[in-house]
């Protein structure tokens, strides 16, 4: 068997067997096949004109994913290598991340450019983009890589510390975004139609423009997510397929009108990224009327690990009990559920942390050797080990569930409690429109189950109606002991839930007494 494509080479067949068809639609213009594979081409050689190299980087902070994909594949064209910083960053962050990186050049958006004053790099907003590369003729020779070198750089969140550069390969993004992936999710590119309204910076971003460009299909991008605009999208443009996390979701449900709108061209919805309730994925089965497929993954393993096929989703059926499950790993993947203390495979329905053995693990952190060796075990000179993915999870009969990032359970009175296990319940209220589960300061127990809530318009109950309704539904030790209201609940960009921000006023001055 032959070497795979890389992505990059994988689209410069498509620009030149189908160039005319449309890789990319935007709001602010369309992209053909050609159009990406020459705009690449001409910002390899403008690159190169900075005195760009192999191995350097350059970055984008633009909502532009269209943008961002042709600096990606303009940079892998001269070996360099693209790093999407977050918009939502404060200031001092980007610049942490630039410097971090070292990158010779910056593409970002006018809206951003305040940054620009304070970066001392090469730098262009993204509305003279065009403009610029099409000042430069396509590069003549292009750098051909191999799948061990870094084709994306994308940062952690830093929930936990300084953000982390992730140095995803050639053959990570091979292995993913072209093979498993879109076998897991039934995305075949031409004539499927992928909606993207997730930010380039995050895997799920880029990673699926990327996906659907390398296998010769179509994405409709848009730079923010408005579920009215989302909705009427998937009409106007006959959207076949999307990845939307749970949030995203949940929000769509609440546009007016959402239930008649016209689906009829929707095959499948991906989602993850975050815990969903039962509740919202039933609504959201009986509005969209099409396949739904739970992914679970990670910007270190390039995105989705593991996947529940649509005919695992039977909310009336007898595998009702897998609507909680994150499914079985895809091709190419396994995964084990390991106890963090001593190292020993847990149990089956145990807790531990989820490990993941894939061609789709990165290949380390940037300059970070030691954050790398910490997130592996058993690794191979060929770069194969066990990733410990920091998630709290179980196996159960091949499937595996998913609870939290182990820093975020709660132990009271020596047990530990897992708050998407009780946020599914919580959902479950009739008046509640959102909800966390947070562990607080208690000086008897440790930490107590605090449920933070945001109730439907027009709708009021009390907390102590919220604590009896689960206490009618899950054991006691894991209910909530007290309840906050609140008008929002603060998410990251991608839709999960910043627990670090609902515990902070809680938990100031303190150590917290867990993981």
């Amino acid at each position: 068997m032959g070497r795979l494509e890389t992505i990059p080479e994988a689209i410069r067949r498509h620009a030149r067997e189908k160039g005319g068809e449309l890789a990319y639609w935007t709001p602010r213009r369309t992209w053909t096949f050609a159009q990406l594979e020459d705009a690449a081409r001409r910002i390899a050689l403008g690159l190169a004109s900075l005195g760009i190299g192999a191995g350097e980087r350059v970055a984008c902070l633009t909502k532009s994913t269209a943008d961002c994909v042709a600096l990606v594949l303009g940079a892998n064209k001269i070996g360099a290598v693209c790093m999407p910083v977050n918009w939502r960053l404060a200031s001092s962050e980007v610049e942490y991340i630039l410097a971090n990186g070292e990158a010779k050049f910056l593409l970002l958006d006018k809206v951003f450019s305040t940054a620009e004053k304070k970066i001392k790099i090469e730098s262009l907003v993204t509305e003279q983009f065009a403009s610029w590369y099409g000042s430069f003729r396509p590069i003549a020779k292009e750098h051909e890589p191999n799948p061990d070198e870094t084709a994306l750089q994308l940062y952690s969140s830093g929930t936990t510390g300084l953000p982390k550069g992730v140095e995803l390969t050639h053959g990570n993004l091979m292995a993913g975004m072209m093979d498993a992936v879109p076998a897991a999710i039934g995305y075949h590119g031409a004539p499927d139609v992928m909606l993207n309204a997730l930010p380039a910076y995050h895997i799920a971003g880029v990673g699926v423009a990327l996906l659907t460009a390398s296998r010769g299909g179509m994405s409709v991008l848009y730079p923010d997510f408005d579920p009215a605009q989302v909705i009427a999208a998937i009409a106007e443009h006959r959207i076949t397929h999307s990845f939307l996390v749970p949030a995203m979701i949940q929000f769509m449900l609440q546009v007016p009108g959402a239930d008649k709108a016209d689906y009829s061209s929707l095959k499948g919805i991906s989602y993850g990224a975050s815990p969903i309730s039962e509740k919202v994925l039933v609504e959201a089965m009986r509005t969209f009327k099409c396949d739904f497929m739970q992914v679970y993954g990670l910007t270190e393993t390039t995105g989705a690990v593991t996947c529940l096929p649509p005919e695992d989703h039977d909310p009336e059926g007898p595998k009702k009990r897998l609507l909680r499950s994150a499914g079985k790993p895809i091709a190419g993947v396994e995964l084990r559920v390991v106890d963090p203390g001593t190292g020993r495979d847990c149990a089956e329905g145990e807790v531990g942390e989820v490990w993941i053995r894939s061609a789709q693990n990165m290949k380390g952190y940037w300059r970070n050797p030691k954050a790398t060796e910490n997130a592996f075990s058993a690794r191979a000179a060929d770069g194969m080990g066990w990733f410990h993915s920091g998630d709290a999870g179980y196996l159960r009969e091949g499937y595996v569930y998913m609870h939290d990032r182990i820093k975020d359970m709660i132990v009271s009175g020596g047990e530990n409690i897992y708050p998407a296990e009780v946020e599914n319940v919580l959902m479950q209220h009739p008046a509640v429109a959102d909800g966390a589960v947070i562990g607080v300061p208690d000086e008897q127990w440790g930490e107590a189950v605090k449920a933070c809530v945001v109730l439907k318009r027009n709708l009021q109950v009390d907390a102590r109606q919220i604590i009896d309704f689960m206490r009618e539904r899950i054991a006691h030790y894991k209910c909530p002991k007290s309840v906050d209201f609140l008008d929002s609940i603060p998410r990251n960009p991608t839709g999960k839930i910043l627990k670090r921000v609902l515990r902070e006023p809680y938990w100031k001055g303190r150590d917290r007494r867990v993981n």
